[in-house]
């Protein structure tokens, strides 16, 4: 009787593709959006009867929005859809289109749109949340581009079978190397090992060797004794606190750091890349290297080739500064103005590889730098361009050879974080979590 019970329990659970379960908890369907919306109803009335809207009203209608725009699915009923990857799909190719009908337009267009990008860039970067936005940017962009290059130059028959399929590996290599730049950073995780009710010690016994005991002491923990244990190791564990990351509850490393936006600790943690939505951290950062060179590459050979279909008689170097007549026809100024916009993109693009062979070559890391020129102990050259901490250098190829090799390196168990994670599990049970934090 309670298998069938249980049976028909998970039937009624289970959500068909056109269902979901909405922000209060109740089961809904993606045909019923725009249905019971109170918050809206609100809103208008009080806009058609001119009174003040609510302080909260319109953050409520912009969260039911959100919530229910959802896209039918096969397993797990509607899938939420992100709105800031919306934006891209509709803006890139409007204003690229926009800018091939005049060469006045086209020179507003790339200039607002770098500028509307740093915008949004510097405004979600202060209120550190997550977007998709610059992520759904990056590889629209990287496929319409590659669109535009098989429907409107390649059948120009200025480009060969062959450079069709250069730059076709070309795009497959970027993108497999930007899926396998997304997987995990490097976060750095509690050890489990080290939380239970029995506090593990790794101090030798008195009267055993402590190689042959592994250096651990199983001791049961008392509050007369904790009390105690607690004072000794406020001398011995000055730099464990220090690393000791509140939200994360883990100790972190040396060279690790939180990522507010993440939420996370990150091993060897350089940056929060907004382009691929995730930090670049001590796993990722080689295949991050490796997608910025590889789309590089990809984006300066597909711009040569656009440019000599479209100005086969200027030179590559002065074609996109001087291409007369490329305004007459709107396929050959589409191409013309989407050479310029992936330009300005490869240009950014180089700045960021350029830093990051700079800071390779020093051995540091943005946050690092970063962190260095606020309290003004770096050493800087070339404009701001080249920052040296003088702390983790030890020559350009040693610098190189430990960042080729950082990923395969695991950090060895640190003693004195596992008691402090133990300690923390104790005091989470007989709740003094606040005195350990205040020591």
């Amino acid at each position: 009787m309670k298998k069938r019970a249980n049976k028909v329990q998970d039937e009624e659970a289970a959500l068909c593709c056109c269902e979901y379960v909405n922000r209060h908890g109740e089961r809904s369907h993606v045909a019923a959006c725009c249905c019971d919306c109170e918050d809206l109803d609100d809103a208008c009335d009080r806009f058609l009867k001119r009174e003040p809207q609510k302080p909260e009203s319109l953050s409520q209608v912009a969260t039911v929005i959100t919530d229910r725009i959802r896209v039918p699915w096969l397993w797990g009923g509607a899938r939420q859809v992100d709105l800031s990857v919306i934006p891209p799909l509709i803006l890139l190719p409007v204003l690229l289109n926009l800018a091939a009908l005049h060469f006045l337009l086209g020179m507003v267009v790339l200039t607002a749109l770098p500028g509307l990008v740093l915008w949004y860039y510097y405004f979600t970067h202060h209120k550190k949340g997550r977007t998709l936005f610059f992520l759904s940017l990056a590889l629209f962009s990287l496929g319409y581009m590659y669109y535009l290059f098989i429907t409107e130059v390649f059948p120009r028959g200025d480009v060969s079978l062959v450079h069709l399929v250069v730059v076709t590996v070309g795009v497959v290599l970027t993108l497999l190397a930007l899926i396998h730049t997304k997987r995990d950073p490097g976060i750095v995780r509690p050890n489990q090992d080290a939380i239970h009710s029995t506090v593990t010690y790794y101090s030798p016994m008195a009267d055993r060797d402590p190689i042959l005991n592994g250096a651990r002491q199983d001791v049961m923990m008392t509050v007369t004794n904790r009390a105690g244990m607690l004072d000794a190791e406020v001398d011995l564990n000055e730099s464990s606190r220090k690393n000791w990351c509140s939200v994360c509850r883990v100790v972190r490393p040396p060279r690790a750091g939180h990522c507010r936006i993440c939420g996370v600790c990150v091993l060897r943690l350089d940056h929060h890349c907004v382009w691929i939505n995730s930090c670049v951290g001590q796993d990722n950062h080689r295949c991050f290297l490796l997608t910025l060179v590889l789309f590089l590459l990809t984006s300066l050979y597909g711009i040569s080739l656009v440019l000599q279909s479209v100005c086969p008689k200027e030179n590559l170097l002065t074609a996109l500064l001087y291409c007369p007549g490329v305004y007459n026809q709107y396929s050959t100024a589409l191409c013309f103005t989407c050479a310029w916009y992936s330009s300005i993109v490869t240009g950014g693009l180089l700045h960021l590889l350029l830093v990051q062979v700079i800071n390779i070559s020093y051995n540091t890391t943005e946050r690092e730098a970063r962190i260095a020129l606020r309290d003004k102990t770096a050493h800087t050259a070339y404009w701001g361009l080249i920052v040296d901490p003088g702390v983790y250098s030890r020559g350009f190829r040693s610098n190189w050879a430990e960042f080729m090799t950082m990923g395969d390196k695991l950090y060895p168990p640190s003693h004195v974080p596992e008691a402090l994670v133990a300690l923390l599990g104790v005091c989470k049970q007989d709740k003094c979590e606040k005195d350990f934090e205040s020591l």
